[in-house]
């Protein structure tokens, strides 16, 4: 067994001492911040510190993390020094959040990797051998007022020394990955995939929102990418010098052989199957689809072909990251993250099915239960201290004496327009009903979120849905939108949705028939330019599930081309 194995089997076999130690090294460093020296008073004892610290939201402590922000000392909050700040995507709660941090957080990151690595060579045959088509994207690093780097995780830690040992098998050279212009770069990161297509042995990019994006740029560009091949270098519009000249390397002089297989696979009438076509030896794509990116699992089943596993590998955030998948193999719906107790010290909020805070104790990461549904507070080594995470998780089972949980949701992602409470579950079941509607009409779901109405009387809900056709797959807005699919769609989602919602909507003066809104294609791409634009990253992109604000609401109200009503109430 490699070493990385046997530190797997050591971390998960001894998770209550390793987590243990974590917590000593944390409150020995930090018993004297000001923000603990209130609660212990200098005191490193880990009773007096479950006794004493309070549970708090980011909220709570933003204060003392914009302190540091702005000049003051570390020790405000770390006994580590804090070398950099992250800045969250902001999608999933509204707002952008920084987390202050240090280079630890990015030797957890080469920690997990590592085993997420041997995880996958375990079960894909040569995968080390092979390279990854990874879509990774620069996001313009700030800083803050005292000078200390802000930007999101993956950017901050692209650019630091320990991203070097993991990027060795990547299609994309760093100098592409880092140009600041997303355009160019999604652009020159196909154009490397497609020229070592033989070598690629995983597609894939943090998030499966960014993936269908690349998708569909390649539907806009794969003729102009095939005659960049076919004569052997970059069109002139790239005009990054770092790109031009990495390409230059890799394409190395005309290849018709290889512009005729791009031309032909992409002229063909329909794009199921697109990936596997073009990147034959892949034998996985790698990306996020758990939680709210389940909704593209349909869009990502019919461009990569069935065969291709989607795999979630990482359980993760700004605050801390929390474990992995070591079953890669398992559907979506059934995939658990295995806790490594080395990241952070971990602990749990037992909650209800719906998230709820129930009157139990806190639990110690050994003590979770199978089954209970939890909420995760992370105490970090960069000053956080039993912080809310805002996630709803259910442990599954567990490797060792490790436990592992299945994510369901965002804690504090609901609808709501009377007295029911409409959880991100819920929303994604309705979802799920719909795309089962829409496969009977050849339509394919590739964008989708929601808000709740409540301009009218009664309020209802709304469902923005950008939609494609599987045959004759261009970006064009001529769909056949039969109205009769589309009110079925509305039904079947309402009869999905929880008891407490359907008896409202039975007594219409409670809630209003549920609405879908069909947006131009390229809508979903536009509120993502609209996010990025006020500072969330594409790679850590997020499309909302729900959509609270004015402003990107404007942006899909703008290209809204029809609207759809359920024409009968669900039963209860």
């Amino acid at each position: 067994m490699s070493r990385v194995g046997c530190d797997l089997e050591e971390l998960t076999s001894n998770a209550k001492h390793i987590q243990d130690d974590v917590l000593t090294k944390i409150l020995k460093a930090d018993a004297n911040t000001e923000y603990l020296q209130q609660f212990l008073q200098g005191s490193s004892d880990k009773e007096l510190f479950k006794k004493n610290v309070p549970v708090v939201s980011y909220e709570d402590v933003k204060p003392y993390i914009d302190r540091v922000a702005n000049g003051e000392p570390s020790d405000i909050i770390s006994g580590n020094p804090i070398t950099a700040f992250f800045l969250s995507s902001g999608t999933s709660s509204g707002n952008l959040k920084i987390f202050p941090s240090n280079n630890i957080y990015y030797e957890n990151i080469q920690t997990i990797c590592t085993i997420a690595s041997v995880t996958m060579s375990k079960y894909f045959d040569g995968f080390k051998q092979g390279k990854e088509m990874r879509f990774t994207f620069f996001h313009p690093i700030s800083t803050t007022p005292c000078g200390l780097p802000l930007g999101p995780v993956m950017t901050s830690f692209t650019k630091s020394e320990h991203y070097r040992s993991l990027a060795k098998n990547s299609t994309s050279p760093d100098k592409i990955i880092l140009c600041p212009d997303t355009k160019q770069s999604m652009y020159c990161q196909l154009l490397c995939g497609l020229v070592q297509r033989d070598e690629v042995v995983s597609v894939g990019a943090m998030f499966a929102s960014v993936l269908v994006q690349v998708i569909h740029f390649l539907e806009s560009y794969w003729k102009e990418l095939a005659n960049n091949i076919r004569c052997g270098h970059v069109s002139e519009w790239v005009t990054d010098l770092s790109c031009r000249d990495s390409l230059s390397i890799l394409l190395g002089g005309p290849n018709p052989e290889l512009a005729d297989l791009v031309e032909n696979e992409c002229g063909q009438k329909s794009w199921q199957g697109i990936v596997s076509r073009l990147w034959p030896k892949a034998k996985c794509i790698d990306t996020i689809v758990t939680g709210t990116m389940a909704q593209y699992i349909p869009a990502l089943e019919f461009y990569c072909s069935s065969e291709l596993p989607l795999v979630s590998k990482l359980y993760a955030c700004s605050e801390a990251l929390f474990g992995l998948n070591l079953e890669p193999l398992n559907k979506p719906q059934h995939v658990s993250y295995t806790f490594l107790p080395n990241m952070s010290y971990f602990e749990f909020i037992d909650v209800d099915v719906d998230g709820l805070t129930t009157e139990g104790e806190i639990v110690d990461l050994v003590n979770v239960k199978l089954g209970h549904y939890y909420e995760p507070l992370v105490t970090n080594f960069s000053g956080l201290h039993r912080c809310r995470v805002g996630d709803v998780l259910q442990v599954t089972g567990f490797y060792n004496m490790t436990p592992q949980f299945r994510f369901v949701r965002r804690k504090n992602t609901v609808l709501s327009v009377y007295a029911e409470s409409t959880t991100e579950e819920d929303l994604l079941k309705a979802l799920a009903s719909a795309t089962v509607v829409l496969e009977s009409s050849d339509l394919m779901l590739t964008g989708f979120t929601c808000y709740a109405d409540i301009s009218t009387v009664p309020g209802h809900y709304v469902f923005y849905m950008e939609l494609r056709a599987k045959v004759n797959n261009n970006s064009n807005n001529d769909l056949p939108l039969d109205n009769k699919v589309l009110v079925e769609c509305c039904c079947a989602m309402e009869e999905s949705l929880n008891g407490a919602y359907r008896l409202s909507r039975s007594k219409d003066e409670h809630i209003g028939a549920l609405e879908i809104r069909v947006v131009q294609q390229g809508t979903f791409d536009s509120l993502m330019e609209f996010y990025v634009s006020r500072g969330s990253s594409i790679t850590q992109y997020k499309t909302p599930m729900c959509i609270i604000s004015a402003e990107p609401l404007k942006v899909l109200e703008d290209n809204v081309l029809a609207r759809f009503f359920s024409d009968k109430s669900p039963p209860i």
